[in-house]
């Protein structure tokens, strides 16, 4: 007996809402304060982080930095393990709710530099560098720091141009590790200069990464890091994606003339006394995404090969992986984590998690297949959404109320189609920072 229409919208219906469930319950697992209980603790004056142990009786001043869109989160889960005794700098994008005593905040902007973002970078130098070797100071680093912390390199680089230096390069498409590159060598902070202003004191840094796993120096540019890319990179970096045509001439003029400055490598003394633990990364979220899709019944593998992809490649290879899930079993799911590029050629309203999930729109037409791609911070580009889901009836919804799938991908103007259907995934910033799941069910 074939399925009537009401009983196919209800399956359909069924899996994307169990799309959605697999992705909250990943957020809710690969949470900053859950991280914090794990590996952060503090008795009789000694903190653990990890396996160093701290005696903070030992130090006459503890300072915090905590920058990028957890810097609220992290600061909070911080002092949950550590007490009300910290002081130190917040910088992020989002106004908290409340603030956590003893710290500054600073409002930066993301993903272009604002006016907070100087002040923070400056209130943070001037702090830094009054630390002497008796001093400890504790970096909460999380992805969105490279612009919610900047002060230029050279003082010729208006507020104006870096602004429009970090469109250039946000839309450029290149993958996030180039990006953050040339972020390095063109900044006062990043590229381990925040560790330089703070020696000689003793630095543990703390990440909540939004980067590849192999490339932790990226994450917020690398402010606390020996810096492994060079000058040599950030001019190659540039003339592969034809940048020196849309970098204002303050910028341009710098890499025309070669005089990039190099950042500090591991060799630098402004790391003798620096340690870096990771405290979650998108494995975490990707992993407990996992759990609840077994738990709801399904066959699960997880695939991050196509991290860093072009996101019609992307597209293309996880849905031909499970399509041939599918021929083995019936109800598979396919997780993959981190980030698609998308080159954008116009600005409509969107970003990349729903850029993808539209192009996959069109490639699932009719088929019992289900995708959800979204940001773990729950921002997606210039929209209100983290992301959004399909399945194959979003084309034939779309036609019925008159949404024209291919002009919104052209446009790159992806939200407002999604939203028109109900397909959005909303959830507000999540003040977590672990890049980008994609879900995909077939059924």
């Amino acid at each position: 007996m074939s399925q009537s229409r009401t009983e196919r919208e209800n399956q359909f219906r069924g899996m994307r809402d169990s799309a959605r469930q697999i992705f909250q319950h990943a957020l809710a697992e690969a949470s900053i304060d859950k991280a914090f209980q794990r590996h952060v603790s503090c008795e009789r004056g000694v903190l653990r982080i990890r396996e160093d142990l701290y005696d903070l009786h030992s130090y006459t001043r503890v300072f915090v930095v905590s920058m990028g869109k957890a810097g609220h989160t992290m600061a909070q889960a911080l002092e949950a393990q550590m007490g009300s005794l910290l002081e130190g700098v917040v910088a992020t994008s989002v106004e908290p709710t409340s603030l956590v005593r003893g710290f500054r905040y600073f409002r930066g902007g993301h993903p272009t530099p604002n006016l907070e973002s100087i002040r923070a970078a400056e209130a943070i130098l001037r702090s830094l560098t009054a630390q002497n070797t008796s001093s400890l100071v504790i970096f909460l680093l999380s992805g969105g720091g490279s612009s919610i912390v900047e002060k230029p390199i050279n003082d010729e680089i208006s507020l104006e141009d870096l602004v429009a230096t970090y469109h250039a390069l946000v839309l450029s498409g290149a993958p996030i590790a180039e990006i953050n590159a040339i972020r390095k060598h063109l900044s006062a902070v990043k590229g381990g200069r925040l560790a330089r202003a703070a020696y000689p004191a003793q630095q543990v840094s703390l990440l909540v990464s939004d980067v590849p796993d192999d490339t932790p120096d990226a994450l917020a540019s690398g402010p606390t890091m020996p810096d492994s890319t060079t000058v040599e990179d950030c001019y190659a970096i540039a003339a592969k994606n034809n940048l020196l045509e849309q970098f204002p001439e303050s910028v341009c003029g710098l890499f025309r003339r070669h005089v990039l400055e190099e950042t500090p490598k591991s060799d630098d003394q402004a790391f003798y006394r620096s340690r870096w633990w990771p405290m979650l990364s998108n494995k975490v979220a990707a992993e407990a995404a996992a759990i609840a899709a077994t738990k709801l019944g399904f066959g699960v593998e997880l695939d991050h090969s196509c991290d860093d992809w072009d996101y019609e490649q992307a597209a293309e290879h996880l849905l031909s992986c499970l399509r041939h899930l599918g021929q083995q079993r019936s109800r598979v799911c396919l997780i993959s984590g981190g980030e698609v590029t998308v080159k954008v050629t116009n600005g409509g309203v969107g970003g990349r998690n729903q850029h993808f999930a539209l192009a996959c729109a069109g490639k699932i037409a009719g088929e019992n297949i289900t995708v959800l791609s979204a940001g773990t911070d729950g921002i997606d580009g210039n929209s209100l959404a983290a992301g959004a889901v399909v399945d194959g009836t979003t084309l034939e919804r779309a036609k019925a109320r008159g949404l024209d799938a291919a002009a919104a991908l052209a446009r790159f103007d992806a939200y407002p189609f999604f939203d028109i259907l109900g397909d959005t995934v909303v959830t507000g910033p999540t003040g977590n920072n672990l890049r980008d799941l994609r879900i995909l069910l077939a059924y």
